[in-house]
């Protein structure tokens, strides 16, 4: 089922049970759109997430482990001004929709009490995430800004008054006087319609809980009993997963009526951690592809400018291939030098590289016949010069294009800390701008992690600066190293210094996982000593020569981490 107000209605319930009364400790912003509060309650320390991503946006508890950035941005600076040591009074739901309150009691600068409210909306793109002075109804901050220009009826700014978002002509059901039983009676048979109508009339119903109830009150035979057991069982949820063979996963507060063929169920304790499991690859995928959003761009700009420039170098090259056209016209020219007339634009010479046969060459009339003849071997020298540069240039520029579409397919397989390591690699290369001076230095993440069958350690650079420190600071020179042939992807470390046959095939599976060949079935890895590397001077990041490898082709695969 979505995130809708049913599913919101759970989520309070289990927030409001485990938090209330629990103390702010620490507040972070690890991604542009997502907040952290560690809140001390019941003597443990649970970490709520608050999210606004307009593709997941949700309010839930998480184990996942965040990293937060080196410099905090000014939401979080208010953020923790505001709610660090503050009180969590109270989490409640606006009538049955998708808006969480959390109210806050603190203390002021002079130690007065004050009263917040912080208000989650999860509404996709709309969603938000904003902090409210009781008293005075005043916006302190939003995790999002919007204008008047960007939504006429209400603005999301410091200082002005929150005002929530219009409401829907719609029954809460949670409220008695129902309709139910009239639209069950109206629709009798037919559970899509009756599905359509129940989302139409209730707040809060997604497709999925609409059409749960709908099947429910069909094959019910006393319909008050299977409404209320139905509304019941968001506040003593089974959480519960479903999968299905070819299609996506599905989350839902307790298993619904009608469960298609084949399909997997699993239990969680608790809906926050149904929701991890649910969320933690999609949300670490948009993450992703949201921090990468600035690498990507510099790269294709970068990558654009670079194969237009590998055509002008070809076309270059082109015309020098033709530079004896110049030389033979030259010498040509040079030998019947007497039979030339000064003012005429071109004559007629027996071309002796070619049977004699008559060829026209053109004259500049305005120039002397022994010029004209310069001219054209001046033509010649500069073309034959141009080669040797060309060439180094085409060489230069086809090596950065490798450099930076090897950055580009890191992307697919990288996690948010590896974007971070990707900008700073970009900064120190000149793609990108440097962070500004008295910043913190920002260190490079750590390699991934992986075990063989037998419990091997094995060790994956997914990045270059990571690559780069793997290989030449962690790993030893007696451990074995692993790159796929030939090709972009990742440093690949065992640390053993004997490794088994079969922990080296299970490393170069891994190898061929982490590379552009990863969909492939045969790929040829080569591994070698890693005392046997060596980066040359000057040499970009990732880069390394070796020799003495050996080589075997193996089929991709991911071992456990």
């Amino acid at each position: 089922m979505a995130f809708d107000g049913l599913f919101t209605h759970a989520i309070v319930h289990e927030l409001q049970t485990t938090l209330r009364t629990g103390r702010v400790s620490r507040v972070s912003q690890p991604y542009p759109n997502e907040l952290l509060m560690v809140v001390r309650a019941h003597r443990h320390n649970y970490t709520l997430l608050m999210s606004a991503n307009p593709s997941y946006p949700r309010v839930q508890l998480t184990a996942i482990p965040y990293s937060n950035p080196q410099v905090p941005t000014n939401f979080t600076m208010t953020m923790r001004k505001y709610l660090e040591g503050a009180i969590l009074e109270e989490v409640k739901q606006v009538g049955n929709d998708r808006i969480v309150e959390f109210y806050f009691t603190s203390r002021d600068e002079i130690g007065d009490n004050q009263q917040l409210v912080v208000v989650v909306e999860i509404m996709a793109r709309h969603s938000n995430v904003t902090l409210v002075n009781r008293q005075s109804g005043k916006i302190i901050d939003a995790i999002k800004h919007v204008s008047s220009d960007q939504n006429r009826l209400r603005t999301l700014l410091p200082g002005a008054m929150f005002i929530m978002p219009p409401k829907q002509d719609k029954v809460n059901p949670y409220l008695p006087n129902q309709l139910y039983s009239d639209l069950t009676q109206q629709f009798q048979g037919d559970a899509s319609e009756l599905a359509n109508q129940l989302q139409k009339s209730y707040e809060g119903f997604g497709r999925d809980s609409a059409r749960d109830l709908a099947d429910r009150l069909l094959a019910s035979d006393h319909l008050p009993t299977t409404y209320h057991e139905f509304l019941n069982g968001f506040e003593q949820p089974t959480p519960t997963l479903i999968s299905q063979p070819g299609k996506k996963q599905a989350f839902f507060a307790f298993p619904p009526l009608a469960i298609a063929e084949h399909s997997q169920e699993t239990s969680y304790p608790t809906l926050s951690e149904l929701l991890d499991a649910y969320y933690a690859q999609k949300a670490e995928a948009d993450r992703t592809k949201e921090l990468a959003g600035q690498v990507l761009q510099v790269v294709n700009n970068e990558l654009k400018k670079d194969r237009r420039k590998v055509k002008k170098l070809n076309r270059e090259l082109d015309d020098a291939a033709k530079a004896d056209y110049y030389r033979i016209r030259g010498e040509i020219l040079t030998t019947y030098l007497g039979q030339l007339k000064a003012g005429i634009k071109q004559i007629d010479l027996p071309n002796f590289y070619d049977d004699n046969k008559p060829l026209t060459i053109k004259l500049q009339p305005e120039l002397s016949p022994s010029r004209n003849a310069q001219r054209y071997f001046t033509r010649y020298d500069k073309l034959k010069k141009s080669v040797a540069y060309v060439n180094d240039q085409l060489a230069k520029t086809k090596d950065e294009i490798d450099y930076l579409q090897n950055i580009k397919d890191q992307l697919d397989f990288a996690a948010p800390a590896d974007v971070k390591d990707m900008k700073l690699e970009l900064q120190q290369e000149g793609y990108l701008k440097k962070q500004h001076k008295g910043r913190r230095k920002q260190k490079v993440s750590k390699p991934a992690q992986f075990h063989t069958s037998n419990g091997t350690l094995v060790m994956v650079g997914k990045n270059n600066l990571q690559n780069d420190r793997l290989s030449f600071k962690i790993a030893n020179k007696n451990d074995t190293w692993l790159h796929v042939k030939d090709m972009p992807g990742s440093h690949v470390v065992i640390r053993d210094a004997k490794p088994s046959d079969e922990t080296i095939l299970e490393a170069a599976q891994l190898a061929a996982y982490f590379s552009k060949a990863r969909n492939s079935d045969n790929v040829p890895v080569d591994y070698l000593k890693v005392k046997q590397l060596h980066k040359p001077n000057g040499a970009k990041p990732g880069f390394v020569t070796f020799r003495n490898q050996k080589t075997l082709a193996v089929t991709p695969k991911l071992l456990e981490k």
